[in-house]
């Protein structure tokens, strides 16, 4: 199939007539191909097709499907439906009334084609340039981020049944694979055990019998590698996807040691388990992975969004999200920030104000943001976790005088600092500060600064900027107008609902980390253009319908 890049075709006469008369006021669909027509061109996505072969069908008209698909959380086969009986989608794709449409299967090679050549943010990219060139959207503004768990696409499982059905799904593969290398090394009670889905069986109650049933499938699970790795055995055998799998899991979830009577096999204990980023939890999504937060654990991803926050009145153009980031659920906020500036500095969007909460914020982030990309990081920095600052009284950082240019440090009680010493902790550049110990000895207030019987007071000091940095916004978060600049952070909870609402990214469409983080930029996409919508109408950004008691007091 190739792709020779043609103009967006121009809407058919009958077309028009028959979609203003049904749609009077307009829709979504229509008023996209009006106010922003080809905003999809063929040219965007060629480099996904061949210049050979026969002609296939516009990617820029699979692109705007696939928005308005997410826009109304359609299946691919609601989406084709759509596009063969619906008459303003015909419009906005410049159809014939009779066009028939294409098969719903397109749309998911599509997708796949927009995976294999990196042009996962294509459609996002597009928008936002056309909305820069509309001057709706401009660099050096507001700009506010947040982030919410995904559900991944499998069931979620408990630890033994997770064991046995990776094991099942080895053996479903090897049995579609090789029948006839499989049939002749399992025996009845392995297809009574693997037969169906691990949820068709009851498991049992005791923590004895569950252990003793782990152990069973362990030994299981040994046996079924040993014969894929034998020599005799095919190589293939051993990588296929979920016999690669299976190896990965009975190793981070297995003890497997020779003893005089044989071999031991021993289900791990919770405690010497890898962490969870180096853990599978489905043998369906290996990309999946399993978190918890404030006290909810759930396997699947996390989405960060970034939208505009400028005010509306002032700016005159809508709210709208100008990055999406989807990660595994175990990568923490933090982790994600300097990817999120520098995608919008790939977009030319980098904001002078970004609005973050506690979860982006660190010391070497405030200060980075501000020198990579000229970012003032608005959130809050945790506070000073020192002994003394706990427990609310004592002398903590705070309270030391630090001399930067003569290497001393001056304590509450006029005591200078003795030893100056510049180290790097954890990578960071650090500084060691200590008191003599004499001094410290007989100092009334000791109580108060240092529990330590064997050594003066001392101090772990970050680098001079970062010190800085930290001092300054701690002191700047404690007043009301950091209170009331901080405040719009709020507004992006609303962004969020909105696009677990009406996008559904609460639960992936689909299975992997690619096609879920694709899934993600098209209902960035679809939220863009249903918010622009909302503009173009007239409506304000959160705007709400007054109740009819609300109006009956407006009017008394």
């Amino acid at each position: 199939m190739s792709v020779q890049p043609r103009p967006w075709p121009e809407v058919p006469e009958q077309t028009v007539v028959v979609a203003r008369a049904a749609f009077p006021k307009g829709t979504l669909a229509m008023r996209v191909r009006d106010e922003l027509p080809g905003l999809f061109a063929d040219e965007e996505f060629a480099s996904a097709f061949g210049v050979r072969g026969r002609p296939g069908i516009s990617p820029g008209q699979l692109a705007l499907v696939t928005v308005l698909q997410f826009a109304e959380n359609l299946t691919d086969r609601q989406a084709a439906d759509a596009v063969r009986a619906r008459i303003d989608w015909k419009y906005a794709l410049g159809l014939e009334l009779s066009d028939s449409g294409f098969d719903h299967t397109v749309l998911t090679g599509f997708r796949q084609r927009l995976i294999d050549h990196g042009l996962e943010e294509t459609v996002l990219d597009l928008l936002l340039a056309r909305c820069v060139r509309l001057g709706l959207v401009k660099p050096r503004g507001r700009q506010r981020t947040d982030s919410t768990h995904v559900l991944a696409a499998v069931r979620s499982a408990n630890r033994l049944d997770f064991l046995a059905e990776t094991l099942r799904a080895a053996l479903e593969a090897l049995a579609a694979t090789a029948p006839d290398w499989l049939a002749v090394r399992i025996d009845a009670d392995w297809v009574r055990r693997y037969g169906a889905r691990m949820d068709s069986y009851r498991l049992p109650h005791g923590r004895a019998e569950r252990a003793e049933a782990a152990t069973r499938v362990g030994i299981d699970g040994f046996r079924l590698l040993e014969a894929v790795h034998a020599a005799d055995a095919a190589v293939w055998l051993r990588e296929i996807p979920a016999v690669t799998v299976l190896r990965t899991v009975w190793i981070t979830q297995y003890h497997r040691t020779v003893t005089h009577d044989g071999e031991e096999v021993a289900w791990r204990k919770e405690k010497d388990l890898p962490p969870s980023r180096a853990r599978l939890c489905s043998p369906y999504d290996t990309d999946a992975r399993y978190a918890t937060k404030r006290g909810s654990g759930w396997e699947g991803y996390k989405i960060h969004l970034t939208e505009t926050c400028d005010d509306v009145v002032a700016t005159g153009s809508p709210h709208l999200v100008t990055n999406v980031v989807t990660t595994d659920a175990t990568v923490t906020d933090v982790e994600v920030l300097e990817q999120i500036h520098a995608d919008l500095d790939r977009r030319g969007l980098v904001p002078g104000e970004h609005v973050v909460d506690a979860g982006y914020t660190s010391a070497d982030l405030m200060v980075g943001a501000r020198r990579e990309h000229d970012i003032t990081l608005l959130g809050p920095l945790r506070v000073d976790n020192s002994a003394q600052t706990r427990i609310g009284e004592g002398y903590g950082r705070a309270a030391f005088t630090i001399d930067w240019d003569r290497h001393q440090v001056v304590c509450p009680q006029g005591v200078r600092s003795t030893i100056w010493s510049e180290c790097s902790e954890r990578g960071r550049d650090s500084v060691v500060v200590s008191f003599p110990v004499t001094a410290c000895r007989s100092c009334p207030v000791r109580p108060q600064c240092t529990r330590s019987t064997r050594s003066g007071r001392q101090l772990m000091l970050r680098a001079r900027d970062v010190h800085e940095a930290v001092e300054q916004a701690r002191t700047e978060q404690t007043t009301d107008e950091w209170k009331q600049r901080y405040a719009v952070r709020a507004g992006v909870e609303g962004t969020v609902h909105q696009a677990v609402a009406v996008t559904g990214v609460r639960r992936c469409r689909y299975v992997g980390l690619p096609k879920t983080r694709l899934a993600h930029v098209f209902a960035a996409t679809a939220l863009n253009l249903i918010r622009l919508d909302a503009w173009w109408n007239g409506a304000s950004p959160g705007q709400r319908s007054t109740s009819h008691l609300a109006s009956l007091h407006l009017a008394a």
